[in-house]
């Protein structure tokens, strides 16, 4: 009877953590048609329009009286939202360790972006700086959101699971975003039908992502469930609690070694993922509807190459792995300097490479750090790898938009960016892996 109780109870555990794992998957599932249909596909054009119709003669406009170049102030508002998420990260991330309420913390974050999202649908004529507002509310939402749920990853999957895991809910969010761009592009390219002008089209695309994202929030919310903190870990409060996670960290000098590696490299996808519509439209002269298809190219081979990745991993070593995909970003953008103007075959076979190595190498990059973090901190260390996630990814927006500002050239802005491939890799390769795991208390994975 003892035997077949601790099999019955080590069945129900099995179920009840592969339930959770499967709610935690639909948060990527909800929020990832913002990322793709908002900040990559839509608002980055479109607002740059709104800015442009406000301009004045010189092609400037003045947010509070500071002179910014049109073309530029997508760029600039991507990297203020992210200074707001860098202010805000570390205290969430510290209160949901002290209470152990991460999901009502999840919830407020995700409502917040879902709605800031779906305001954007007032986003016409010349209201750049709501624009500018909006985006800079529902990105650091988002980045809070992203942080408290990528949390719950050693929670839910012991670490054998952890690479498997981490794919597949990337995979949902990119076959979420494939299904919504498709919809997106049928209302695009066929709104006249449907009565609509174009800047209509994109507004209803725009909001529609807010409400898909708040709709499909409701499940990982209903599954995922909190987890006690013992007193002694929820005596001290933000401020406290955030120095003495960085006093922690500061112990485990090969968590800071990958977090740095993952900084930088990071950094150089995040600003492609953000410009690459703008580098489309402005220097390549596409329209918006090839746009949408190369970016849906994107989210189907996404799927595919988050899920190869991660086969890739469990033979080779996540390791391995990530860095295989650093050099193919690096190829990749490179080439994208070369593209010839108005060729949208050349723009799909860049996005093909793009989509292979997208997936796999964020979602490898999670469940690496996964490995790093001691037990009953995973919300404080998951806001320091959200900081290394978001916090320096102002650097490439803003290096993307002073190089527009200074040269008048997308190309020279695109070109930047390879430099961040190139030393996120030295950084990376330098990491002792299995030694910085066995430093955080966790045990080692076969390969990793």
């Amino acid at each position: 009877m003892g035997t077949d109780t601790v099999r019955t109870d080590a069945a129900d555990g099995a179920a009840e953590r592969r339930r959770e794992q499967r709610g935690w998957y639909f948060y990527d599932w909800a929020c990832s048609v913002y990322s793709t249909s908002v900040l990559t596909v839509f608002l980055g054009p479109y607002l740059t329009s709104v800015a442009e119709s406000a301009a004045d003669a010189d092609g400037y406009v003045h947010p509070l009286g500071i002179p910014v170049r049109a073309g530029s102030f997508f760029a600039y508002s991507v990297s203020l939202s992210v200074i707001v998420a860098v202010l805000l990260m570390p205290l969430v991330g510290a209160a949901a360790d002290r209470t152990g309420r991460k999901k009502p913390l999840l919830g407020a974050a995700a409502y917040t972006g879902a709605a800031a999202t779906a305001g954007m649908f007032f986003l016409d004529g010349d209201r750049y700086l709501l624009g500018g507002v909006l985006l800079v509310v529902a990105n650091a939402a988002q980045s809070v959101a992203m942080m408290l749920y990528n949390s719950y990853l050693p929670q839910i999957a012991p670490p054998e699971e952890r690479d498997a895991v981490s794919s597949r809910g990337w995979a949902f969010g990119y076959a979420a975003g494939s299904l919504v761009l498709v919809v997106n592009l049928v209302l695009y390219t066929a709104h006249d039908s449907f009565g609509l002008t174009e800047s209509a089209a994109v507004r209803i695309c725009l909001a529609s992502a807010g409400l898909w994202w708040g709709a499909f929030a409701l499940i990982p919310l209903r599954r995922l469930r909190d987890r006690r903190v013992p007193a002694r870990e929820a005596a001290l409060p933000g401020f406290r609690q955030l120095a003495a996670t960085v006093r922690d960290m500061r112990r485990r000098p090969l968590t800071l070694a990958f977090l740095l590696a993952y900084l930088v490299y990071n950094d150089g996808i995040q600003t492609v993922i953000s410009q690459a519509s703008v580098y489309g439209s402005e220097e390549l002269g596409l329209g918006q509807s090839t746009l949408i298809v190369a970016v849906l190219l994107v989210q189907v081979l996404a799927v595919a190459g988050a899920l190869a990745l991660g086969r890739l991993a469990r033979r080779y070593g996540a390791k391995r792995t990530i860095l295989g995909s650093l050099v193919a970003w690096t190829v990749t953008l490179a080439a994208g300097y070369f593209l010839p103007a108005r060729a949208p075959v050349w723009f799909f076979v860049l996005a093909a490479g793009i989509g292979l190595v997208l997936g796999g190498s964020q979602a490898l990059s999670r469940s690496l750090f996964s490995h790093l973090v001691p037990p009953g901190k995973e919300a404080e260390y998951f806001s320091a790898y959200e900081l290394s996630d978001r916090g320096m990814s102002w650097l490439g927006p803003l290096l993307f938009g002073l190089t527009y500002q200074l040269t008048g050239s997308y190309r020279d802005a695109i070109i930047s960016l390879v430099a961040f491939f190139v030393l996120g890799f030295l950084l990376l390769a330098r990491v002792p892996v299995r030694r910085a795991i066995t430093e955080a208390g966790n045990p080692v994975p076969e390969r990793i």
